[in-house]
């Protein structure tokens, strides 16, 4: 019988990994350098978003990666627009992780390349569970 296993150990242990990682790289943004303060976060948030699709749903690269990307998109887009509400969840801790408070370009780069990281890394380890 063959049996494809589930990628979903995988994306749940690299979802704690980003969350936790991001955080700590904001909290103690002196230990590492200015580059990465400035980028890290917003990539792996992109990468935590993936990996929450394919935690979800495990659909494959064809379906995680545009699912990550629109809402990573959408969500920076978000930051254009200022309803009272929507300013008012952004000023908490939780609100401002996950809807963020300025809308940038760089973001959106940031975004495409954690988006692209995690596909690629998600072919190999589907592709490499094939041949074995």
């Amino acid at each position: 019988m063959n049996v494809q296993r589930s990628g979903r150990p995988f994306f749940a242990a690299a979802l704690v990994l980003l969350c936790v990682s991001g955080i700590l790289v904001r909290r103690w943004s002196g230990v590492s350098p200015n580059f990465f303060n400035v980028y890290f976060p917003d990539t792996a948030w992109t990468m935590a978003v993936y990996c929450g699709f394919g935690l979800l749903f495990d659909r494959g690269t064809r379906r995680n990666f545009p699912a990550a990307l629109g809402v990573s998109y959408l969500v920076e887009l978000s930051q254009l627009l200022h309803f009272p509400l929507l300013d008012a969840l952004r000023r908490t801790v939780l609100g401002g992780l996950i809807l963020g408070s300025g809308f940038l370009w760089s973001d959106i780069l940031c975004y495409t390349g954690g988006a692209c990281v995690c596909a690629a890394a998600e072919m190999f380890f589907r592709y490499r569970r094939r041949v074995r």
